[in-house]
């Protein structure tokens, strides 16, 4: 598909995105509007059409598959992203990750702050950086302040990976891709992960790979 051009209304961008039916193209590395930053949502899509939006970001996520999914990933430069995660994982990774299900949610002008002095680092991925994972360290808890998509305020902490996800999507919303952050001695191809570290922890990554982890 065509880029769109940058002088394009937003509610018209949208609906150019929505008249191509099913899940939305997702934008990669390199394109600008991954480093911009985004407009805080404040009306530029009606009701209807931010509804239409917002289900078509969730199909797309579903399709991709992922956990999460900022509008600048689909070429759109709002302040607006979903998450949901079934978390079918083992127990020995949800126990090491903290990776509990978390069901579909809209995040409207989201921002976050750290709780706390706990740091995390795990393996992430990223659907506008496919075929590589990398160690991030993030705060293991979050406060999350947004709205949801009817305007009602969200005010709420959450943690261990539901925390990680919204700080990656919410970083989306700010240019930031998950590699800025990242150990990049840590930087491994999906291959490699399949065939490597598939453990709940990147403990034996970090000897291996010689990048250090927090305390």
């Amino acid at each position: 598909m065509a880029t769109p051009p940058d002088d394009l209304p937003l509610a018209e961008l949208v609906e150019e995105l929505l008249a191509t039916g099913g899940p939305l193209p997702i934008v990669a590395a390199g394109d600008p509007v991954l480093r911009r930053g985004t407009e805080r949502f404040e009306g530029q899509l009606d009701s209807a059409l931010l509804a239409r939006f917002v289900e078509a970001m969730r199909v797309t996520m579903h399709a991709a598959p992922g956990v999460g999914l900022a509008a600048p990933q689909v070429g759109v430069p709002l302040r607006i992203a979903v998450i949901e995660d079934p978390a079918p994982v083992p127990d020995e990774v949800r126990l090491a990750r903290g990776r509990v299900p978390q069901p579909f949610r809209v995040l409207v002008n989201p921002s976050y702050d750290g709780v706390g002095a706990v740091r995390a680092a795990f393996f992430e991925g990223c659907l506008s950086v496919p075929g590589w994972q990398a160690v991030v360290e993030r705060f293991d808890r979050v406060r999350l302040t947004a709205e949801d998509e009817h305007g009602r305020s969200v005010d709420e902490v959450f943690s261990g990976w539901p925390a990680r996800i919204v700080q990656h999507e919410t970083d989306h919303l700010d240019g930031t891709l998950y590699l800025d952050r990242a150990e990049l001695r840590s930087l491994s191809s999906n291959q490699a992960m399949a065939e490597r570290w598939t453990q709940p922890t990147p403990r034996e990554a970090a000897a291996s790979l010689g990048f250090r982890l927090p305390e």
